[in-house]
Protein backbone atom coordinates (compact mmCIF):
# COMPACT_ATOMS: atom_id res chain seq x y z
CA UNK A 1 0.00 0.00 0.00
CA UNK A 2 2.76 2.65 -0.81
CA UNK A 3 -0.12 5.10 -1.83
CA UNK A 4 -1.47 5.02 1.72
CA UNK A 5 1.86 6.50 2.77
CA UNK A 6 2.07 9.20 -0.59
CA UNK A 7 -1.39 10.45 0.96
CA UNK A 8 0.09 10.37 4.36
CA UNK A 9 2.72 12.55 3.43
CA UNK A 10 0.32 14.87 1.49
CA UNK A 11 -1.70 15.27 4.48
CA UNK A 12 0.93 15.84 6.58
CA UNK A 13 2.53 18.43 4.19
CA UNK A 14 -0.55 19.94 3.57
CA UNK A 15 -1.23 19.88 7.39
CA UNK A 16 1.73 22.29 7.89
CA UNK A 17 0.65 24.57 6.03
CA UNK A 18 -2.21 24.78 7.01
CA UNK A 19 -0.56 25.00 10.50
CA UNK A 20 1.45 27.88 9.57
CA UNK A 21 -1.01 29.60 7.93
CA UNK A 22 -3.11 29.74 11.26
CA UNK A 23 -0.17 30.60 13.31
CA UNK A 24 -0.37 34.06 11.32
CA UNK A 25 -3.55 34.41 11.57
CA UNK A 26 -3.39 34.48 15.17
CA UNK A 27 -0.31 36.20 15.50
CA UNK A 28 -2.09 38.94 12.98
CA UNK A 29 -5.91 38.64 14.94
CA UNK A 30 -3.32 39.60 18.64
CA UNK A 31 -1.49 41.94 17.06
CA UNK A 32 -4.78 43.70 15.81
CA UNK A 33 -5.81 43.96 19.46
CA UNK A 34 -6.41 47.51 20.73
CA UNK A 35 -4.56 48.78 23.36
CA UNK A 36 -1.03 48.59 24.56
CA UNK A 37 0.18 45.32 26.00
CA UNK A 38 2.62 46.66 28.44
CA UNK A 39 0.46 49.51 29.71
CA UNK A 40 -2.59 46.50 30.38
CA UNK A 41 0.51 44.83 32.11
CA UNK A 42 1.50 47.34 34.52
CA UNK A 43 -1.48 49.39 35.04
CA UNK A 44 -2.89 52.87 34.17
CA UNK A 45 -0.04 54.04 37.09
CA UNK A 46 3.13 53.12 35.36
CA UNK A 47 5.41 55.65 34.26
CA UNK A 48 6.16 56.31 30.04
CA UNK A 49 9.77 55.42 31.33
CA UNK A 50 8.50 51.71 33.03
CA UNK A 51 5.83 51.04 29.84
CA UNK A 52 8.91 52.03 27.18
CA UNK A 53 11.52 49.64 29.09
CA UNK A 54 9.07 46.68 29.20
CA UNK A 55 8.02 47.25 26.04
CA UNK A 56 11.62 46.72 25.41
CA UNK A 57 11.73 43.91 27.49
CA UNK A 58 8.99 41.87 25.92
CA UNK A 59 10.32 42.73 21.97
CA UNK A 60 7.38 44.69 20.91
CA UNK A 61 9.26 47.24 19.98
CA UNK A 62 10.64 44.87 16.92
CA UNK A 63 9.08 44.94 13.76
CA UNK A 64 6.24 42.72 13.20
CA UNK A 65 7.68 40.37 10.75
CA UNK A 66 10.40 39.67 13.46
CA UNK A 67 8.54 39.16 16.29
CA UNK A 68 6.50 37.05 14.29
CA UNK A 69 10.10 34.83 12.71
CA UNK A 70 11.21 34.62 16.40
CA UNK A 71 7.77 33.39 17.79
CA UNK A 72 7.28 31.00 15.08
CA UNK A 73 11.04 29.74 15.85
CA UNK A 74 10.18 28.53 19.32
CA UNK A 75 7.04 27.31 18.58
CA UNK A 76 8.75 24.95 16.23
CA UNK A 77 11.10 24.16 19.51
CA UNK A 78 8.62 23.11 21.44
CA UNK A 79 8.62 26.94 23.26
CA UNK A 80 5.59 28.64 23.43
CA UNK A 81 7.22 31.54 25.60
CA UNK A 82 6.57 32.96 28.98
CA UNK A 83 3.26 34.06 30.11
CA UNK A 84 3.10 37.63 30.86
CA UNK A 85 0.67 37.04 33.61
CA UNK A 86 2.51 34.69 35.91
CA UNK A 87 5.84 34.47 34.34
CA UNK A 88 5.30 31.02 33.95
CA UNK A 89 5.69 29.05 30.98
CA UNK A 90 3.46 28.59 28.52
CA UNK A 91 3.81 25.20 27.76
CA UNK A 92 4.07 23.92 30.88
CA UNK A 93 0.62 26.13 31.41
CA UNK A 94 -0.96 24.24 28.29
CA UNK A 95 0.87 20.61 29.28
CA UNK A 96 -1.23 20.91 33.16
CA UNK A 97 -4.84 21.77 31.30
CA UNK A 98 -4.34 19.66 28.19
CA UNK A 99 -4.75 16.49 29.94
CA UNK A 100 -7.91 17.51 31.38
CA UNK A 101 -9.71 18.97 28.11
CA UNK A 102 -8.59 15.67 26.21
CA UNK A 103 -9.97 13.74 29.16
CA UNK A 104 -13.51 15.80 28.93
CA UNK A 105 -13.10 15.10 25.37
CA UNK A 106 -12.92 11.35 25.61
CA UNK A 107 -15.61 11.11 28.07
CA UNK A 108 -17.73 12.72 25.69
CA UNK A 109 -16.90 10.80 22.99
CA UNK A 110 -17.18 7.91 24.95
CA UNK A 111 -20.89 8.45 25.11
CA UNK A 112 -21.64 9.91 21.83
CA UNK A 113 -20.20 7.96 19.53
CA UNK A 114 -21.85 4.36 20.29
CA UNK A 115 -25.24 6.23 21.13
CA UNK A 116 -24.90 8.32 17.65
CA UNK A 117 -24.50 5.01 15.94
CA UNK A 118 -27.27 2.95 17.66
CA UNK A 119 -29.95 5.99 16.86
CA UNK A 120 -28.94 6.08 13.26
CA UNK A 121 -28.44 1.95 13.13
CA UNK A 122 -32.25 2.03 14.57
CA UNK A 123 -33.65 5.21 12.65
CA UNK A 124 -32.47 3.62 9.23
CA UNK A 125 -34.45 0.12 10.31
CA UNK A 126 -37.18 1.88 11.24
CA UNK A 127 -37.19 4.36 8.66
CA UNK A 128 -40.34 6.39 8.68
CA UNK A 129 -41.64 5.51 11.57
CA UNK A 130 -42.50 7.34 14.63
CA UNK A 131 -39.11 6.80 16.60
CA UNK A 132 -36.90 7.72 13.09
CA UNK A 133 -39.46 10.81 13.08
CA UNK A 134 -38.81 11.95 16.93
CA UNK A 135 -35.37 10.47 16.61
CA UNK A 136 -34.81 13.36 13.89
CA UNK A 137 -36.78 15.94 15.45
CA UNK A 138 -34.89 15.72 18.24
CA UNK A 139 -31.38 15.97 16.42
CA UNK A 140 -32.85 18.96 14.94
CA UNK A 141 -33.57 20.76 18.30
CA UNK A 142 -30.45 19.71 19.61
CA UNK A 143 -28.46 20.71 16.38
CA UNK A 144 -30.27 24.09 16.96
CA UNK A 145 -29.51 24.69 20.40
CA UNK A 146 -26.11 26.37 21.18
CA UNK A 147 -24.02 25.03 23.58
CA UNK A 148 -24.20 27.58 26.48
CA UNK A 149 -28.18 26.89 26.21
CA UNK A 150 -28.19 23.21 26.65
CA UNK A 151 -25.57 23.54 29.18
CA UNK A 152 -27.63 26.17 31.40
CA UNK A 153 -31.01 24.18 30.77
CA UNK A 154 -28.79 21.23 32.18
CA UNK A 155 -27.64 22.61 35.16
CA UNK A 156 -31.24 24.07 35.77
CA UNK A 157 -32.27 20.69 35.87
CA UNK A 158 -29.97 18.51 36.81
CA UNK A 159 -28.04 20.81 39.07
CA UNK A 160 -30.37 22.67 40.62
CA UNK A 161 -32.20 22.40 44.56
CA UNK A 162 -31.41 19.03 45.30
CA UNK A 163 -29.66 18.04 41.64
CA UNK A 164 -27.98 14.62 41.15
CA UNK A 165 -24.77 16.68 40.13
CA UNK A 166 -22.70 19.49 40.97
CA UNK A 167 -23.03 22.50 38.35
CA UNK A 168 -18.98 23.16 38.36
CA UNK A 169 -16.91 20.66 37.72
CA UNK A 170 -13.69 21.60 40.06
CA UNK A 171 -11.47 19.83 41.12
CA UNK A 172 -9.19 18.93 44.30
CA UNK A 173 -5.84 16.80 44.00
CA UNK A 174 -6.04 14.16 42.22
CA UNK A 175 -10.00 12.54 42.26
CA UNK A 176 -10.45 9.00 41.70
CA UNK A 177 -11.98 7.84 38.14
CA UNK A 178 -15.46 7.72 39.72
CA UNK A 179 -15.41 11.06 41.00
CA UNK A 180 -13.86 12.70 37.97
CA UNK A 181 -16.40 11.10 35.80
CA UNK A 182 -19.49 12.17 38.26
CA UNK A 183 -17.97 16.04 38.80
CA UNK A 184 -17.17 15.82 35.00
CA UNK A 185 -20.84 14.16 33.55
CA UNK A 186 -22.53 17.48 33.15
CA UNK A 187 -20.58 19.14 30.54
CA UNK A 188 -19.95 15.67 28.83
CA UNK A 189 -23.18 15.53 28.86
CA UNK A 190 -23.64 18.92 27.07
CA UNK A 191 -21.08 17.94 24.39
CA UNK A 192 -22.64 14.75 23.61
CA UNK A 193 -26.32 16.40 22.57
CA UNK A 194 -24.20 19.07 20.59
CA UNK A 195 -22.15 16.54 18.90
CA UNK A 196 -24.47 13.59 18.55
CA UNK A 197 -27.09 14.60 16.06
CA UNK A 198 -24.37 15.36 13.34
CA UNK A 199 -23.33 11.77 13.61
CA UNK A 200 -26.46 9.85 13.98
CA UNK A 201 -28.22 11.65 10.85
CA UNK A 202 -24.74 11.01 8.79
CA UNK A 203 -25.21 7.49 9.90
CA UNK A 204 -28.86 7.23 9.06
CA UNK A 205 -28.45 8.82 5.65
CA UNK A 206 -25.21 6.17 4.61
CA UNK A 207 -27.10 2.90 4.98
CA UNK A 208 -30.30 4.28 3.87
CA UNK A 209 -28.60 5.12 0.56
CA UNK A 210 -27.10 1.54 0.51
CA UNK A 211 -30.50 0.45 1.22
CA UNK A 212 -31.47 0.12 -2.13
CA UNK A 213 -28.47 -1.76 -3.78
CA UNK A 214 -28.45 -4.96 -5.65
CA UNK A 215 -26.25 -6.82 -2.82
CA UNK A 216 -28.70 -5.37 -0.43
CA UNK A 217 -31.93 -7.16 -1.98
CA UNK A 218 -30.10 -10.10 -2.73
CA UNK A 219 -29.55 -10.94 1.38
CA UNK A 220 -33.10 -10.07 1.68
CA UNK A 221 -34.05 -12.75 -0.77
CA UNK A 222 -31.75 -15.44 1.24
CA UNK A 223 -33.90 -14.58 4.18
CA UNK A 224 -31.82 -11.97 6.30
CA UNK A 225 -33.15 -10.23 9.52
CA UNK A 226 -33.31 -6.79 8.29
CA UNK A 227 -31.11 -5.60 11.29
CA UNK A 228 -28.58 -8.07 10.33
CA UNK A 229 -28.59 -7.03 6.63
CA UNK A 230 -27.93 -3.27 7.71
CA UNK A 231 -25.30 -4.16 10.66
CA UNK A 232 -23.20 -7.32 8.21
CA UNK A 233 -23.36 -5.86 4.97
CA UNK A 234 -24.88 -2.39 4.92
CA UNK A 235 -22.45 -0.65 7.97
CA UNK A 236 -19.75 -1.69 6.80
CA UNK A 237 -19.67 -0.28 3.45
CA UNK A 238 -21.43 2.83 5.05
CA UNK A 239 -18.30 3.61 6.88
CA UNK A 240 -16.10 5.94 5.05
CA UNK A 241 -18.92 8.78 5.28
CA UNK A 242 -19.46 8.08 9.12
CA UNK A 243 -15.81 8.24 10.46
CA UNK A 244 -15.50 11.74 8.45
CA UNK A 245 -18.17 13.03 10.27
CA UNK A 246 -16.60 11.43 13.65
CA UNK A 247 -13.46 12.60 13.43
CA UNK A 248 -14.84 15.82 12.63
CA UNK A 249 -17.14 16.07 15.64
CA UNK A 250 -14.09 14.81 17.66
CA UNK A 251 -12.19 17.50 16.20
CA UNK A 252 -14.99 19.64 17.56
CA UNK A 253 -14.93 17.85 20.89
CA UNK A 254 -11.51 19.08 21.56
CA UNK A 255 -11.82 22.74 20.29
CA UNK A 256 -15.17 23.48 20.63
CA UNK A 257 -15.06 23.03 24.65
CA UNK A 258 -14.45 26.99 25.36
CA UNK A 259 -17.95 27.85 26.31
CA UNK A 260 -18.42 24.51 28.01
CA UNK A 261 -15.61 24.60 29.92
CA UNK A 262 -16.26 28.27 31.20
CA UNK A 263 -20.11 27.70 32.03
CA UNK A 264 -19.15 24.76 34.20
CA UNK A 265 -15.46 26.39 35.24
CA UNK A 266 -13.91 23.15 34.42
CA UNK A 267 -10.00 23.31 34.83
CA UNK A 268 -9.32 22.62 30.56
CA UNK A 269 -7.38 24.71 27.81
CA UNK A 270 -10.85 26.61 27.07
CA UNK A 271 -10.86 28.12 30.50
CA UNK A 272 -7.34 28.71 30.42
CA UNK A 273 -7.55 30.39 27.24
CA UNK A 274 -11.08 32.94 28.37
CA UNK A 275 -8.40 33.54 31.62
CA UNK A 276 -5.72 34.64 29.15
CA UNK A 277 -7.95 36.75 27.02
CA UNK A 278 -9.18 38.55 30.13
CA UNK A 279 -5.73 39.33 31.17
CA UNK A 280 -4.25 40.16 27.53
CA UNK A 281 -1.84 37.29 28.01
CA UNK A 282 -1.24 36.78 24.27
CA UNK A 283 1.40 34.22 24.40
CA UNK A 284 -1.02 31.90 25.97
CA UNK A 285 -3.54 33.09 23.52
CA UNK A 286 -1.85 32.00 20.90
CA UNK A 287 -0.39 29.07 22.11
CA UNK A 288 -3.57 27.32 23.26
CA UNK A 289 -5.36 28.78 19.48
CA UNK A 290 -2.31 26.67 17.70
CA UNK A 291 -2.30 23.98 19.87
CA UNK A 292 -6.56 23.52 19.08
CA UNK A 293 -5.22 23.88 15.10
CA UNK A 294 -2.89 21.41 15.36
CA UNK A 295 -5.45 18.97 17.20
CA UNK A 296 -8.26 19.47 14.34
CA UNK A 297 -5.27 19.25 11.25
CA UNK A 298 -4.39 15.69 12.88
CA UNK A 299 -7.84 14.37 13.09
CA UNK A 300 -8.57 15.65 9.96
CA UNK A 301 -5.50 13.41 8.91
CA UNK A 302 -6.66 10.44 10.65
CA UNK A 303 -9.99 10.23 9.09
CA UNK A 304 -8.84 10.87 6.06
CA UNK A 305 -6.48 7.59 6.57
CA UNK A 306 -9.32 5.30 8.00
CA UNK A 307 -11.83 6.40 5.35
CA UNK A 308 -9.23 5.22 2.67
CA UNK A 309 -8.64 1.49 4.85
CA UNK A 310 -12.73 1.04 5.14
CA UNK A 311 -12.72 1.26 1.11
CA UNK A 312 -10.98 -2.16 -0.48
CA UNK A 313 -11.68 -0.30 -3.79
CA UNK A 314 -9.34 2.61 -2.58
CA UNK A 315 -6.82 0.23 -0.30
CA UNK A 316 -5.94 -1.95 -4.17
CA UNK A 317 -5.68 -0.25 -6.25
CA UNK A 318 -5.37 -1.38 -10.00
Amino acid sequence: MPHIWTMILQRLALGLVTLFVVSLIIFLGTELLPGDFAQEILGQSATPETVAALRAQLGLNDPMHVRFGNWLADVVQGDFGVSLANGQSVSALIGRRLGNTLSLALYAAAIAVPLSLMLGILAALFRNSIFDRVANASALTAISFPEFFVAYILIFYLAGAGGAFPSMANFRGEPSLGDYLYRSFLPALTLTLVVTAHMMRMTRAAIINLLASPYIEMARLKGMTPMRVIVRHALPNALAPIINVVALNLAYLITGVVIVEVVFVYPGLGQLMVDSVSARDMPVVQGIALVFAAAYVLLNLTADVLATLSNPRLVHRR
